[in-house]
């Protein structure tokens, strides 16, 4: 029996799929996350860079490598587990530890990342924060653990999975510089399930916030649109008005176009991606099935009210930028049909010039023709008329008599001889 051949990366395409499991995490724990980019992040020498990063912490603690060219690693190192990943333009480190803590979210978490390993990194933070996992509690007690911990104002907070337990946060960055949420999980919920819910949140504040990118590439070039657009408008009104200096008018028109294009070509990759990160987040919250909480707002909600909106508005910068564009190149393409125009105008009027000048030239030719025949008759017969001198006497006729007698004959052949020479000429 002849045997398969397999595809070069199957068995690597379906190890993929599992590459990357949740983590696990039990009530009484905490977990800390740090998410840093670099300005260029697609780059096979950033993917190194975020690498060799990862295996410096490692050295740090004595931990096993992972293999060249990995995008991802899970192990314990020390008293936590560390799950690191690398993504499209970011990578992320996910630190789980057991124990509550001193108290709660405590900055000092974070100095489990060393200072000055903190300091060697490639890329800049994104995101960091903490996340704090307690057994569930009374609403009443819950309430008001929240509002000790939280800004109320932007709190949300819901239940998730069916019941598995409550989630909550205030997407605030606080003095420390970190991001806070708690869970509390319900009594009988596994370590598989928490720790899905925990990778869930820390998902959502990372798209979250590499969406927001976008707003912020958004706003940079907000006064430059604004800036070709009175440009472009004030050369469309010059063009409607004036048919003077069109050349010029289309050089500014190709420039316009130029700078918009430039501009798309530096903000169609963020644009997209933002587009990108929208999505996941909507995925990963509607993942979590969340159920209101009495009296608080849902993540759904809050992103509804405070995200999506943001979002709107990066989506019609871009259709700006593309409407722009689009106006640039039709006024361009008008205002070339009229130069075209009134070059061809211009070509008419001097194909009129040429054709009155060959007009004159043809009846100057006539009269120089005219004129040959004269002058050619006139020495011919001058010649015919010293030639036959000698016979005047015999045949009785004065030299003047024979003069006038070869002057018609000799006038005739003389025309006939221009006029074929000029048929050679022209056929």
């Amino acid at each position: 029996m002849p045997t398969l051949t397999d595809h070069p990366k199957r068995y690597q395409l379906s190890n993929e799929l599992h590459a990357r499991p949740f983590p696990t995490a039990a009530e009484g724990s905490r977990a800390l996350f740090l998410a840093l980019k670099q300005p260029n992040g697609g780059t096979r020498t950033n993917a190194q860079a975020d690498l060799d990063h990862l295996l410096a912490l490692l050295d740090r603690y004595g931990a096993a490598h992972p293999g060249p060219g990995a995008t991802h690693y899970f192990g314990t190192l020390g008293r936590f587990r560390l799950k690191w990943e690398r993504h499209t333009e970011f990578v992320t480190y996910t630190i789980l530890l057991d124990g509550l803590g001193d108290r709660p979210f405590d900055p000092a978490d974070f100095d489990l990342f060393e200072e000055s390993w903190l300091a060697d990194a490639p890329g800049e933070r994104v995101v960091s924060a903490l996340i704090r996992i307690e057994p569930r509690l009374p609403l009443a007690e819950l309430k008001a653990k929240m509002s000790n911990w939280f800004v109320l104002e932007s709190l949300a907070a819901s239940e998730v999975l069916d019941g598995a337990g409550v989630i909550a946060g205030d997407f605030h960055i606080d003095p420390a510089g970190h991001t806070r949420f708690a869970i509390f999980a319900s009594d009988g919920v596994g370590q598989a399930r928490i720790g899905r819910i925990v990778q869930r949140l820390f998902e959502i504040e990372t798209y979250k916030s590499m969406a927001m990118l976008g707003f912020a590439r958004m706003r940079e070039m907000e006064p430059l649109l604004g800036d070709l657009e009175t440009k472009l408008s004030r050369l469309i009104e010059e063009i409607t008005l004036s048919h003077e200096r069109a050349e010029d008018q289309l050089d500014a028109l190709l420039g316009i176009s130029a700078e918009l294009e430039a501009e798309h070509a530096r903000s169609a990759f963020r644009f997209g991606a933002t587009g990108a990160y929208e999505t996941i987040v909507n995925q990963r919250i509607f993942a979590l099935r969340e159920t209101p909480l009495e009296g608080q707002q849902t993540l759904a909600e809050f992103m509804m009210r405070r995200f999506d909106p943001a979002m709107r508005t990066v989506k019609s910068s871009e259709r700006r930028l593309h409407t722009l564009s689009e106006r640039a190149v039709r006024a361009a393409q008008l205002l070339r049909t009229r130069v075209d125009v009134d070059r061809s105008a211009q070509n008419q009027k001097l194909l009129e010039s040429m054709n009155r000048r060959a007009d004159l030239q043809l009846k100057l030719q006539h009269t120089v023709e005219g004129l040959s025949v004269v002058a050619i008759t006139y020495y011919a017969v001058s010649l015919g008329s010293y030639l036959l001198a000698p016979l005047a006497g015999h045949l009785g006729a004065s030299k003047a008599v024979l003069t006038a007698g070869i002057t018609l004959p000799v006038a005739a052949i003389v025309w006939w001889m221009v006029r074929r020479i000029r048929h050679r000429a022209s056929g």
